[in-house]
C-alpha cells in the first residue's frame, strides 16, 4: 500500500466516524443552535453598551449560529462536499460595517458555536458558551462599578464664575481640556472620571443664574450619552 493510499484511507475513516446525517441529528443540532443563539443574544443584550440596540443584529446572531451549523453538518459527512464548500466560501465577501469591536466578538462566538454544534460536539459547545457568557456577565458587572471618563461642557456668563466654581468643587477632580472666552461668555470642557450614578451632580448648575447649558458626555470609544 502506497503512502497516497494510506492518507486516502485515513481521511475517509475520519469522515466515516461522524456517520450519516439523520432527520433526528439535524433537528437536534438546529434546535441546540437556536437555543445557544438565544443565549448569545441574551448575553449581548445584558452587556450591550452602545447607543441604540439593533434588533436585526440580535436576530442575526441566532441565524448565524443556525446557518453555520447547517453548513457544517453535511461537510463533516462528505469529503467531496467539504472541498467544494471551501472553494465556494472563499469567494464570499461580507462588507457590512461593524462599528463596535464587541459586536464582532459576538459574531465570531455565534459562528464558533454553529461550527461546534454542526460537528456534533454538543457538550463542548454548551460548556464553552456557558463559560464565555458567565465571564462576559461578570466583566460587565465589574465594569458597572468603575468610574468612566466623562466630558463636562459648561457655558455660562462671566458673572456666574464663582457660583460655577463652587459647584465644580463638589464634583470629582477633573482636567481642563479647553476654555473659550468671548465677550461675557465662558465655555469650559473638563474631563473627569465619575460613576454613572453621580451624573445627577450637574443638576446643580441649573440653579445658577447665567448658566446657559451644562452637558455631561460619556466617551467610551463612542458618544453614548
Amino acid at each position: 500500500m502506497s503512502a497516497t493510499d494510506i492518507i486516502r484511507r485515513s481521511v475517509l475513516e475520519n469522515f466515516q466516524v461522524v456517520g450519516d446525517l439523520t432527520l433526528e441529528n439535524v433537528a437536534v443540532t438546529l434546535a441546540l443552535a437556536f437555543v445557544l443563539g438565544l443565549f448569545i443574544l441574551l448575553v449581548y443584550r445584558l452587556t450591550f453598551g452602545g447607543v441604540i440596540f439593533s434588533k436585526s443584529f440580535g436576530t442575526s446572531l441566532i441565524m448565524i449560529a443556525m446557518v453555520t451549523a447547517m453548513i457544517i453538518m453535511p461537510i463533516t459527512t462528505n469529503l467531496m462536499l467539504s472541498l467544494g464548500m471551501v472553494g465556494a466560501l472563499s469567494i464570499v465577501r461580507f462588507r457590512t460595517a461593524v462599528k463596535d469591536p464587541m459586536d464582532t466578538i459576538f459574531m465570531f462566538w455565534a459562528i464558533a458555536a454553529g461550527i461546534t454544534l454542526g460537528a456534533r460536539l454538543y457538550t463542548s459547545a454548551l460548556v464553552a458558551s456557558g463559560i464565555i457568557g458567565a465571564l462576559l456577565l461578570l466583566w460587565n458587572l465589574f465594569k458597572s462599578k468603575r468610574n468612566f471618563p466623562f466630558m463636562l461642557v459648561l457655558r455660562f456668563d462671566e458673572g456666574s464664575k464663582k457660583e460655577v466654581q463652587a459647584v465644580l468643587r463638589k464634583m470629582p477632580a477633573g482636567r481642563l481640556k479647553s476654555k473659550i472666552v468671548s465677550e461675557s461668555t465662558i465655555e469650559l470642557t473638563i474631563e473627569m472620571n465619575i460613576r454613572e450614578s453621580e451624573a445627577g451632580l450637574i443638576d446643580g448648575f441649573s440653579a445658577i443664574p447665567g448658566v446657559h447649558n451644562a452637558s455631561l458626555i460619556s466617551y467610551k470609544g463612542d458618544v453614548v450619552s
